[in-house]
């Protein structure tokens, strides 16, 4: 029996990379036109985001616990788990997720739009254009038909990364909490990928820590004293 330090990543994957691909070819084309109204209420959420006011809040939380509980279910559950067992404990992490923000931003209203963004604030807005715009369109560029695009809203990473951007933007004391989650699936996805030895598999982590660093610095500047 070969010892535990000998194995890789890749001795881990249940699916062959072909395999993964094909699974959101097969999905994009089932739930379609969804895709579509995912990305429009994505630019809906920045829209509230930049209008402001109390409904801002508590309506961008309703919006994002509505795509992370369709992950959960439509992709998680109805899809990934025909080829990954642990599939099933993603769905309940993206559960989990949706539940804490209608508790912390449509209940508890503990996430609000801040009256003027920041630089950490312009720069979540900036990924969440770039989960809405151009994460769909790593895969034309490494060479996978458009059909197997991940969409923003109903495909696990972009909704992740979109979701990090939207909280550094957003303010309220429960930010951290609602960052751990998304966070931790960047990281789960990434080592995924790194195990199919795709050129992308460093994306979602990085945008993770990008959030992280930013939202630590956030809290810090807002420490001081003015």
């Amino acid at each position: 029996m070969a010892e535990w330090w000998s194995y890789r990543l890749s001795d881990f994957l249940l699916f062959s990379p072909r395999t993964y691909h094909r699974l959101f070819e097969l999905y994009n084309a089932a739930i379609w036109p969804a895709q579509a109204a995912a990305v429009l209420l994505g630019l809906l959420m920045l829209g509230l985001l930049r209008r402001g006011g109390p409904v801002a809040g508590p309506a961008v939380a309703a919006i994002l616990a509505a795509c992370w509980a369709w992950v959960a279910i439509a992709f998680h559950l109805d899809r990934y788990a025909t080829i990954n067992w642990a599939a099933s404990w993603a769905a309940a992490a993206f559960l989990a997720q949706a539940a804490l923000l209608v508790w912390a931003g449509v209940i508890g209203g503990r996430l609000s739009a801040p009256p003027r963004l920041d630089a950490a604030g312009r720069a979540g807005v900036g990924m969440v254009l770039f989960a809405l715009l151009l994460q769909p369109a790593i895969g034309l560029l490494l060479g996978r038909p458009w059909r197997q695009a991940e969409i923003f809203g109903v495909a696990p990473d972009p909704t992740a990364i979109g979701t990090l951007g939207l909280l550094l933007a957003l303010a309220g004391p429960s930010r951290w909490v609602l960052m751990v989650l998304p966070a931790l699936w960047c990281a789960a996805t990434g080592a995924t990928l790194r195990a199919m030895s795709a050129p992308d598999a460093w994306v979602a982590p990085a945008a993770a820590l990008l959030a992280l660093v930013l939202t630590g610095w956030q809290g810090l500047q807002r420490r001081r004293p003015s």
